[in-house]
């Protein structure tokens, strides 16, 4: 470590934006990215995010900065946590403590938060259809600027990404991708004869040549736009006969670069200059190495995409266990249960987009690895997928984070509801889901799968109901799609392991009964409104009546019947956004049934959330604790 830290980052900290950069010598690049490393090494050791992805992309951020220019040249990169390296070149180094807290700056990109960060990066595989909109929209516009999309191999899987390279050569544009591969292999030309290619493809020499000739067939009105694409796939055919393989992206009508290192800064640099005004679309693939730079995350990629707190010096992790008598995160739960369940019925499948860690998909794959499936990041392909299972017979768990499940909903409406594929959808990380921020808030769920016909939706107030209504979906497999909501992170039961058991469908919970005012409930917020009521019958002897609904779909209505004759007035609670959620759902009810009741709702109102920790959040819109205890306090305090 150094002294000072101003000692640290001679170069680094003389840069704010594209322009400061542009100032250095191409020679003093590599030394940049050594301090880029070291200071996101030194930071995200005590402010947790996304460490190995931008680690290995350092190169990538210097590179397309020194040689484009930024804001005027647009780079959309996908996604947002292999770009820590963009913030800190554009004027957000002193804030990078700050990442992904509240208040601070966020761990992926958003054009409100600086005019650098050309389009938003949550969601992975949207860069190639936003760099031809670019495109297009600049040469509406006259402007002679670049449009850069910069994907990792694991975005490029997403069926966008494939929509996107479709259509990008069917108008003229001059779009670069760079294709950041630090996993998947696509089958790269290697050898001699590789880097020969790469040299002689990107050479003045032979592009010059290679022009010439286009322009000679031009004059003679030879070459329209048909037969332009037809010579550049004999081009691309010829180049495949010397490297004795075909190239993927040749076959878009893209011209191919590379692969090339893309830890190795001089020559990125060298090869951006080489092929920057090449006419049309073309894409550069680059290898690069995750955790680049810092020897544990190279050896345990996996482990180091997101490894929380650790020693800078020893690379040991910050201790996660739970301690003893804590409740499991859902997450576990889900994943245990699902072994559980496999072992009493063969049938029983697994079925994750890209996420078998994050569900705990890993301890099926573990027992089963035959009968799960991990389709990538392909949200709409895992749900009719496992509708094909579903109607062949097996019974699949179909888990898909709430805020990617956003993207198959024509599907759980055309293939799973409509034809009744008795599918089982786990809904992970439903709710608000703490640093991630406004891009993977799990709100909108509810609003949308409530709407949708021949779905049951059931969402557990603590791990024994997620574990009950697992098997509650398993025991009804024939009768038509379930889905099942719950959040990120630990619950409030300890005591979930027991023998399973069915729980009757559309029927609620009551918790607590009360004298003038009900408190209605879904999902684990429930928990939250139980200490609540325990305490104001504690401390205020207030008897406040507490419904945990478990069922969305079908409702309770023999209990919703009974409330306007028992109380005056109902507090719905939902870790969900409130327009089209759980208390419209009881607003709707009411009001066909020219029942007055007054309905007071506690959610996610009309805006984005942004970052920061969950409990923060929560505080924030008014479901925690102590925001739901002052709103029953305020509704008291009228009657």
């Amino acid at each position: 470590m150094c002294a000072k830290k101003d000692d640290c980052y001679p170069l680094l900290r003389h840069i704010d934006t594209p322009a400061d950069l542009k100032r250095l010598d191409r020679s003093q690049l590599p030394q940049l990215c050594r301090e880029i490393r070291l200071y996101l090494t030194e930071v995200l050791s005590q402010t947790p995010g996304h460490f190995g992805a931008s680690m290995g992309a350092v190169e990538i951020a210097v590179a397309v900065h020194y040689v484009y220019d930024a804001p005027e040249d647009k780079v959309i990169w996908d996604v947002g946590h292999q770009a820590y390296a963009h913030k800190l070149l554009t004027g957000r180094r002193e804030a990078f403590p700050t990442l992904r807290q509240w208040g601070g700056i966020s761990g992926f990109l958003h054009p409100g938060e600086s005019i650098y960060d050309a389009f938003i990066s949550g969601h992975a595989s949207n860069s190639i259809s936003a760099a031809v909109g670019y495109a297009a929209g600049s040469k509406l516009d006259h402007k002679d600027n670049h449009v850069i999309a910069v994907i990792g191999d694991g975005a490029l899987s997403g069926g966008l990404a494939f929509e996107g390279l479709n259509n990008v050569s069917e108008r003229h544009n001059n779009v670069l991708v760079i294709l950041n591969d630090n996993h998947i292999s696509i089958d790269p030309a290697t050898g001699g004869l590789s880097r020969y290619l790469v040299k002689f493809i990107t050479s003045p020499e032979y592009n010059k040549l290679r022009n010439m000739g286009a322009k000679g067939l031009s004059k003679l009105n030879l070459l329209n736009d048909s037969r332009k694409r037809n010579l550049q796939r004999f081009n691309n055919s010829i180049k495949a006969l010397m490297t004795d393989e075909g190239n993927f992206f040749e076959d878009f009508s893209m011209r191919y670069f590379g692969p090339i290192d893309g830890n190795d800064i001089e020559t990125f640099v060298s090869v951006l200059e080489a092929i920057k005004d090449f006419e049309g679309p073309k894409l550069l693939h680059v290898k690069t190495v995750k955790g680049k730079g810092y020897k544990p995350a190279e050896d345990s990629s996996v482990l180091w995409h997101a490894p929380g707190r650790f020693d800078l010096r020893t690379g040991e992790l910050a201790k996660k266990g739970k301690k003893n008598g804590a409740p499991e995160k859902f997450q576990e739960v889900f994943g245990k249960t699902l072994v559980d369940l496999a072992d009493l019925d063969d049938r029983v499948v697994g079925i994750t987009p890209a996420m078998i860690s994050g569900s705990s998909m890993g301890y099926m794959l573990r027992k089963y690895p035959e009968r799960v499936f991990d389709v990538g990041i392909a949200e709409g392909h895992a749900v009719t997928f496992s509708a094909g299972l579903a109607l062949e017979g097996q019974i699949p768990f179909c888990n898909i984070y709430s805020t990617f499940l956003q993207r198959a909903v024509d599907e759980v409406i055309h293939d799973v509801a409509e034809q009744k594929a008795p599918v089982i959808l786990c809904v992970d990380r439903a709710g608000l889901v703490g640093n991630d921020g406004m891009t993977h808030q799990g709100l909108y769920d509810l609003a949308y799968l409530r709407s949708i016909p021949g779905l049951t939706l059931m969402s557990p107030i603590d791990e024994w109901e997620l574990r009950m209504m697992m098997y509650t979906a398993y025991q009804h497999k024939d009768e038509g799609p379930f889905v099942i909501r719950y959040p990120r992170g630990e619950g409030s039961n300890g005591n979930w392991h027991a023998p399973m058991e069915e729980l009757p469908i559309g029927k609620s919970d009551e918790l607590a009964v009360g004298d003038e005012q009900v408190i209605v409930t879904y999902g684990p917020v429930g928990a939250v409104a139980r200490r609540v009521v325990e305490r104001l019958r504690e401390e205020r002897e207030q008897s406040i009546g507490l419904i945990n609904l478990r069922f969305l779909k079908p409702l309770d209505t023999e209990l919703l019947d009974e409330l306007p004759k028992r109380y005056r007035r109902i507090l719905s609670i939902e870790d969900a956004a409130l327009a089209g959620g759980m208390g419209s759902a009881l607003l709707e009810y009411y009001a066909d049934r020219g029942v007055a009741i007054p309905i007071h709702r506690l959610g996610v109102g009309d805006e984005y959330i942004r970052h920061g920790d969950v409990s923060v959040q929560r505080a924030y819109v008014g479901i925690d604790e102590e925001g739901i205890r002052a709103e029953v306090e305020s509704l008291l305090d009228r009657v």
